[in-house]
């Protein structure tokens, strides 16, 4: 299966249909409910249901998710009935599969009910298809649509020293080249606030749109990043490093402890991750798509789809 374990939950909706062509009697017959199996629709809207709760076990490589609403209903035409499903779940993947389920088992269910009204060749099902997704990737993008300038300064005296290389930082600059950050420039530094208030006033002065610094969050004695870093910002915005513990904290106990801090420093976004490989790379998979968003639309006076800014 693939591993969805650093993708953040969202709300995740779909919706897919399915045709099945019968007969005019047969679609009369879903009309009246009366056929010696019962109600088709009522039965195939339950078997729908309960195909979208039980996809994990039916296809083999779903992962199993909480589904929070599971619906199916009908349009009836002359000859044909449109099945349309629409599965809904909070989850770090999306509900395609479980609403293509739920469509193709309410439509073989119908088909069952039907067979002894028609002759075999007068039902098929056709036109099975997803018609609309929301949530993940598809509406959070995770990547800039046009190139942004970033920088990673990464904070520790043993790595600076040479005798422990850098992971977590060369983690995060290549998750943000991937993410279509151009130039990131990669700095190492000492745990010393004097240093790093005069890298973090250089950055700033190029115009660098995001910097994000690599370690120094923890309660050390030598953990001077907060301490520096917060004083400098001129907006604060909590909810960032807020939802990057919140997000460590379900994958180990101690991201609680990290006093990571997130804001403006002029018009760059700055953000302070923890130093450690996994506390940085839960760090950014969090928080990316807030940041690509609030750098393509938030500071800079950019529109989003239902912001005030938009005219009605």
């Amino acid at each position: 299966m693939k591993d969805v374990s650093q993708k953040p939950d969202s709300l995740r909706i779909a919706r897919a249909t399915a045709t099945l062509h019968a007969p005019a009697a047969c679609i009369d017959l879903l009309r009246t409910g009366e056929t010696e199996k019962g109600d088709p629709l009522k039965t195939a809207r339950v078997a729908g249901i309960l195909a979208a709760k039980r996809t994990d076990e039916l296809i083999p490589l779903c992962h199993p998710l909480p589904i929070h609403r599971a619906d199916v209903s009908y349009e009836l035409m002359e000859t044909s009935v449109r099945i349309v499903a629409e599965v809904q779940t909070i989850g770090p993947t999306g509900v395609e599969m479980e609403a293509l389920t739920a469509a193709s088992l309410a439509a073989l269910t119908i088909y069952d009910m039907l067979k002894p009204y028609a002759e075999p060749d007068e039902l098929h099902i056709q036109d099975c298809r997803l018609e609309r997704k929301v949530g993940g990737k598809s509406h959070y993008r995770r990547a800039l649509a046009s190139p942004r300038t970033a920088a990673v300064v990464v904070l520790s005296d043993t790595v600076a020293r040479g005798t422990k290389p850098d992971t977590a930082g060369v983690f995060v600059r290549d998750a943000l080249i991937d993410a279509h950050f151009a130039p990131v420039a990669y700095t190492v530094i000492g745990d010393d606030a004097t240093t790093l208030r005069d890298r973090v006033r250089a950055l700033i002065d190029e115009g660098t749109s995001l910097l994000i610094t690599v370690g120094g969050t923890g309660l050390g004695p030598r953990d001077i990043t907060v301490d520096t870093v917060r004083p400098m910002l001129d907006v604060d915005i909590p909810g960032i490093m807020e939802t990057a513990r919140a997000f460590g904290q379900q994958r180990m106990p101690y991201a609680m402890l990290s006093r990571g801090v997130a804001g403006y420093i002029g018009d760059t976004l700055v953000l302070t991750f923890p130093g450690s490989r996994g506390g940085a790379s839960e760090s950014l998979a969090a928080t990316l798509p807030g940041i690509v968003h609030l750098l393509e639309t938030g500071r800079t006076g950019g529109k989003h789809p239902g912001g005030y800014g938009e005219a009605s």
